[in-house]
């Protein structure tokens, strides 16, 4: 998964264990000061270090972007919801530092989880996105992620109520889908 680009050596690699600090740090930014995460709370890195070794043991992926020993972003996708019949769809997070963003990382991770979804034979990508992020809304229609729902106020976060509008995106799937 290590790639160079022209700018140097940039890496999308597994997220470690030891990357967990990091991403707690990116996660509590977008709990804090952004509607990307209906949460109110910042998270501890218990809460981290658990959700990081639930993902492992369920086989999901979690990515980061690294850039000279910096985690600058993740992404990561699990379980759309929890019965059976749903075991091809996915909802996928993607997270960037703030003093990272606007430079495409969120992209080329998004890109790479996809890929990761393909190859996965995962059929629908879902993305579950704040109405009024508008970047990250044309970030993902770039991508050829299509509007399928908006839950009005679906949330109540900074005072107001929020509407969270969702996003698929259609994947090869399995050549002989199976139940169960």
């Amino acid at each position: 998964m290590k790639k160079t680009y022209e700018s140097g050596v940039l890496m999308i690699r597994n997220c470690r264990r030891d990357d967990l600090q990091a991403v707690l740090h990116i996660y509590n930014d977008a709990i804090v000061n952004s509607t990307a995460v209906y949460h109110y709370e910042p998270v501890t890195l218990q809460n981290r270090i658990a959700w990081y070794e639930e993902k492992k043991a369920a086989g999901l992926p979690i990515i980061v972007w690294e850039e000279g020993d910096v985690v600058m972003g993740f992404a990561t996708f699990g379980p759309f919801r929890p019965w059976p019949a749903y075991h091809y769809t996915v909802e996928h997070s993607v997270y960037v530092h703030p003093g990272y963003r606007s430079k495409g990382i969120g992209n080329k991770l998004l890109r790479e989880i996809i890929r990761i979804g393909e190859e996965r034979d995962v059929k629908t990508m879902i993305g579950g996105i704040d109405a009024a992020n508008i970047a990250s809304v044309k970030a993902h229609e770039k991508l050829g992620f299509v509007h399928s729902g908006t839950i009005k106020k679906a949330g109540y976060k900074f005072g107001k109520w929020l509407d969270l509008s969702f996003y698929q995106l259609d994947l090869k799937g399995p050549e002989a889908p199976q139940e169960g």
